[in-house]
């Protein structure tokens, strides 16, 4: 592992941290974490899912909870202020939230002598005596995924367009098949279906999401309308093949950018992240799925 590397991704997690947690009380603007981190948006959000085992909204409404349990105890003040401070706006959401944290109403706990506001963690940053306790990267390369890196040459693609949840681009693929197979894409050799997904889904609406699906086309065949033509630039890629459901393929992408990315010795390049879908979706058991996570390296 270079350590250059190790210090460029552990810097750019503890200062977004730092930012995080300074005020627990501000909404974060993740495109300004991005920033913050060095990274375009889309990738910030799969790195530092993946190494601190939470997105920054999640992280940041468990130490809210947190807090407010301390409140709590500590204090008379009212539930609904508490609720308030904590980012909630009513009494009524704040209480649920509450109760399916930590086992009961908030009303209970404050009343409860063997209350401990302390949350489960997968990272070790806890709210505790007025402060946020110290956090450090889990070790490098944990879990381990078998990764290849490849010099790609470009790829041309005939695309459908999607907007929207990334979970509904399924309709983009049924299109695609309807209006490729008859135009005769699928039966050239070499054919393959690939998904971009172009925007951070913790930072962009479920509704604004824009993700392409496609089938690769070679040069010079025609792309028949309302079909539009992408290209996947060439250069050196980082590819790694999940055998699974599609369901899992965001534990996928969390094990990939947060495991292998920091202890590989490479940085993220320019250009879109893609999913190639090697196995036939048609044919093949959910659990035998192959699908290759693929992101470009800089140079």
């Amino acid at each position: 592992m270079k350590t250059t590397t190790r210090s460029f991704y552990q810097s750019a997690i503890e200062r977004v941290l730092a930012a995080l947690t300074a005020s627990l009380d501000e909404a974060p603007e993740l495109a300004a974490l991005a920033r913050l981190a060095g990274l375009s948006p889309f990738h910030f959000h799969r790195v530092f899912r993946g190494l601190v085992r939470e997105t920054p909204l999640e992280l940041l409404r468990r130490l809210r909870l947190e807090r407010a349990a301390a409140e709590l105890l500590a204090s008379d003040g009212s539930i609904t202020a508490i609720a308030f401070r904590a980012g909630f706006e009513s009494h009524e959401g704040f209480t649920r939230a509450f109760h399916q944290a930590f086992g009961e109403p908030p009303s209970a706990f404050r009343n409860n002598r063997h209350a401990r506001p302390l949350l489960a963690s997968p990272n070790g940053l806890h709210f505790r005596a007025g402060r946020i306790t110290s956090f450090e990267l889990p070790p490098f390369g944990d879990p381990p995924v078998d990764v290849r890196l490849e010099y790609m040459q470009a790829r041309r693609l005939a695309v459908v367009r999607h907007t929207g949840p990334y979970n509904q681009i399924g309709r983009a693929f049924e299109r695609l098949g309807a209006l490729a197979g008859p135009a005769g894409l699928l039966a050239h050799p070499g054919a393959a279906m690939i998904g971009r997904y172009h925007d951070d889904p913790e930072a962009t609406p479920p509704e604004a999401l824009r993700s392409d699906a496609g089938i690769t086309v070679p040069e010079g065949v025609p792309i028949p309308a309302p079909l539009e033509e992408a290209i996947l630039p060439a250069g050196n890629y980082a590819r790694y093949a999940h055998i699974g459901p599609f369901e899992t393929l965001g534990d996928a992408w969390s094990r990939f950018m947060g495991g292998w990315l920091p202890a590989s010795g490479h940085r993220l390049g320019e250009g879109p992240a893609y999913e190639f879908y090697v196995s036939d979706m048609r044919t093949t058991p959910k659990e035998q799925l192959q699908t290759d996570l693929v992101v470009p390296l800089a140079q």
